[in-house]
């Protein structure tokens, strides 16, 4: 098997980090579920993901990155103690709601003021996060009130008329998705 670190060996992750370059939708598998994932800053491919989805934009979406750092043009100026309780919780299933201050679109946002944010201990997500340079946005691959796909193949049957990329592996071994918690209150938005 080809570590994950050296994405460039593996062809399907190689085509999912093209696809997320040039604008489009790639499916691949996180730590619970299938995700769909796209470049958080093309305005275009969110809403693609949206519309597959069904999923209106207030909502908001998740974004996922390979390494604390990613996430630094949101948390450079947090407090010394909101950062190290990121840095204790990560990388793994743990998704934190922080203050965006513009700096994240709003198709991803929604309309809060704050952004999920998780750093990943799937090797997949970690591969696609490196191999793109940056955080991606993550939301489950189902469309809104169908069940979250824990396959390949179940995506392919929700989007079978849609362009994606996919990439290669399997979901990793959590039986539901991340817990969502604000940061600044510890309150939990989903367990």
């Amino acid at each position: 098997m080809v570590p994950m670190n050296n994405w460039r060996a593996v062809p399907k992750l190689t085509q999912c980090v093209r696809t997320l370059l040039q604008g489009g939708v790639i499916a691949y598998p996180t730590e619970a579920v299938w995700g769909l994932g796209c470049d958080p800053d093309n305005d275009h491919a969110v809403e693609k993901i949206l519309r597959l989805k069904k999923r209106p934009v207030h909502k908001g979406l998740i974004l996922v990155a390979a390494s604390i750092e990613q996430l630094d043009f949101l948390l450079h100026d947090l407090e010394p103690e909101y950062y190290q309780k990121l840095e204790a919780s990560w990388p793994g299933a743990n998704t934190w709601l922080i203050p965006h201050k513009g700096r994240v679109s709003p198709m991803v946002t929604g309309k809060h003021a704050t952004v999920a944010v998780r750093v990943s201990n799937h090797p997949i997500v970690k591969a696609l996060c490196e191999g793109f340079g940056g955080p991606i946005v993550s939301t489950s691959a189902n469309p809104m009130g169908l069940s979250a796909a824990k396959s390949q193949m179940q995506v392919r049957r929700y989007f079978a008329k849609e362009a994606l990329s996919y990439a290669t592996g399997v979901v990793g071994g959590r039986s539901t998705p991340s817990v969502i918690r604000d940061l600044y209150t510890d309150a939990i938005i989903r367990a």
